[in-house]
């Protein structure tokens, strides 16, 4: 397996400025890159303290490739309902030279219906917009003149520059949280699949059958040898005993599902077609009222023994390929994501390479 961090920022001005995350975050992947991690990744949202600190998770890994020599550089993803494909071709492709070709390009839809509203964008067709879109990227990275009339965009004979370093273009992801069709779309298209939000214990027969579909539908489709590729991002705290991590981790995780509760406020009195499943998937509440055996099953909170349990738990319940860390949600220190970079990378992955 490997592993990496999943940065979320769910924090506000009011907590921390932006100069401070960003000062933090920039020194945890100088040692996510020191300790052999193999992936940064960072999503993109807007206008809440839920994510609202990266509005371009491009900008911001391409200032993580200065100070880092190795790890991978993933967007996870870029909300591509928002964005006009050559726009994303080109300013891909300039991360990915930059980084000297260690750039791996996540895709989402977006979800948040506030968001969509604030770019004029309808949320019915944003499944379809979507799709256009990223077909439309990788033409524009593989293909010397390209052209497109969609509903969404249209031009002519367009070439992009600069081309992508990695060639024929960097490795691609798409997340997919609820909805059978876009893990089935994801499969067909051939693409490696994020999945960004942890499944609670009593959804993971669910989850584990939506990437068994995932899988089918690669296998069927992919011609070229390659295989499937399931990154899941999970929240991990780990101190020197169960009882610290578990009490810190669920008070920092509470906090950060407050955050997230605000932003699916959203989708209350609201229903799309484009997104079956979703208004009951995010608007669960997992705030105070989940008890907490409960939210602990979205995470791995605890010493390095029991971490190395939880997560062979996971391997064994979801088979990931690779698994992403969570490290900076409910605003934590940067002094506790240290800790729980060193602790994993010391005491619980040679461990879990015995297996």
């Amino acid at each position: 397996m490997e592993f990496g961090l999943s940065l979320l920022p769910d924090t506000g001005p009011q907590e921390r400025s932006g100069q401070e995350y960003y000062a933090n975050l920039l020194e945890i992947c100088r040692q996510a890159d020191r300790l052999g991690y193999e992936y940064v990744k960072m999503t993109e949202h807007y206008l809440r303290p839920y994510g609202g600190y990266c509005p371009s998770p491009l900008a911001f890994l391409t200032a993580v490739s200065t100070v880092t020599r190795r790890v991978r550089l993933m967007t996870g993803g870029i909300q591509a309902s928002f964005h006009h494909p050559v726009q994303l071709a080109a300013q891909t492709a300039q991360a990915d030279a930059i980084s000297g070709g260690r750039l791996d390009v996540g895709f989402a839809r977006a979800f948040l219906p506030y968001e969509f509203e604030a770019f004029g964008v309808d949320l019915d067709s944003s499944q379809e917009r979507f799709r256009h879109t990223v077909r439309a990227v990788l033409r524009l990275w593989t293909e010397p003149s390209v052209s497109e009339d969609t509903p969404y965009f249209s031009y002519r004979d367009a070439t992009s520059y600069p081309p992508p370093a990695q060639r024929p273009h960097p490795p691609v992801w798409a997340a997919a949280l609820v909805t059978r069709s876009s893990f089935e779309w994801i499969g067909d298209m051939g693409l490696n699949l994020l999945i960004s939000s942890p499944p609670r214990t009593d959804d993971l027969a669910v989850t584990r059958e939506l990437m068994d579909v995932y899988r089918q539908r690669f296998a069927a489709g992919a011609g070229d040898g390659r295989r499937p590729k399931v990154a899941v991002s999970v929240p991990l705290l780990l101190a020197e005993s169960d009882e610290d991590a578990r009490e810190e981790g669920r008070t920092l995780l509470r906090r950060h599902w407050s955050r997230f509760s605000e932003a699916a406020a959203s989708w209350q009195n609201r229903t799309s077609p484009a997104y079956e499943g979703y208004q009951a998937a995010v608007t669960k509440k997992f705030g105070n009222a989940v008890g907490d055996a409960e939210l602990e099953s979205t995470a791995v909170f605890g010493s390095p023994d029991r971490a190395v349990e939880r997560i062979r738990a996971i391997q064994e319940a979801l088979g990931p390929e690779v698994l992403l860390w969570q490290i900076d949600f409910g605003q934590q220190s940067l002094k506790s994501m240290e800790r729980t970079l060193t602790l994993f990378a010391d005491q619980v992955r040679p461990r879990l390479a015995e297996s």
